[in-house]
């Protein structure tokens, strides 16, 4: 188990109140949170987002990706079925940090894609691990999950940790004029289930 359960508290929203669990890496002291919604002790399976640190997308409302459509779409649809988590999994950038996000981020502006700009800079296509997010359910003493995603490398990673993903349900929101290429680098070239 690489992470522990610190503190949990309510956060209300305008989705209604979740309760959110901080945990922390013991390798390193990095921080996740888990939002709970209702109750999912009698669940067969619960809807679950893992959705990964945007601060650009999540927080100052770029047009860049789909991250803040999808965080705010996730939340409510946790909400309106009356049960559910978002796991906020803090590896901004897809794990190369938000310095060397901005960096891509220039090389985009250039004309590279995602993917080309990571790889200028010396990293992979991407760089998160999804085994935190397993754990969090293992404290969670979650077993069974319909997994919010169009990510297929997230689906079968969490698969190999012991998740027992019933259903995938697709997360397709926020195209617009800015985003699309950066949304067709992610289905031609990540291999996305946009379509």
């Amino acid at each position: 188990m690489q992470i522990k359960k610190i503190s949990e508290a309510i956060l209300p929203t305008i989705w209604g109140d979740f309760t959110m669990i901080g945990f922390e890496e013991k390798s390193n002291g990095k921080n996740h949170i888990a939002l709970i919604y209702g109750d999912f002790i009698n669940s067969t399976s619960i809807l679950t987002r893992i959705h990964s640190e945007c601060l650009t997308g999540d927080a100052l409302f770029s047009l860049r990706c789909d991250c803040g459509f999808q965080l705010k779409t996730s939340l409510k649809m946790i909400s309106s079925i009356g049960t559910g988590i978002l796991i906020y999994h803090r590896q901004e950038g897809r794990n190369i940090g938000l310095i060397n996000k901005i960096k891509a981020y220039n090389l985009q502006d250039k004309g590279l894609d995602t993917v080309e700009a990571n790889h200028k800079l010396g990293f992979k296509t991407d760089e998160r691990d999804f085994t935190i997010c397993s754990d969090i359910l293992e404290i969670l003493n979650v077993k069974k999950i319909r997994l919010l995603t169009n990510n297929p490398k997230k689906l079968n990673s969490l698969k190999k940790s012991g998740i027992n993903i019933i259903e995938r349900v697709p997360l397709i929101v926020g195209r617009n004029n800015k985003n699309s290429k950066y949304l067709d680098t992610k289905e031609n070239k990540m291999g996305h289930i946009l379509s």
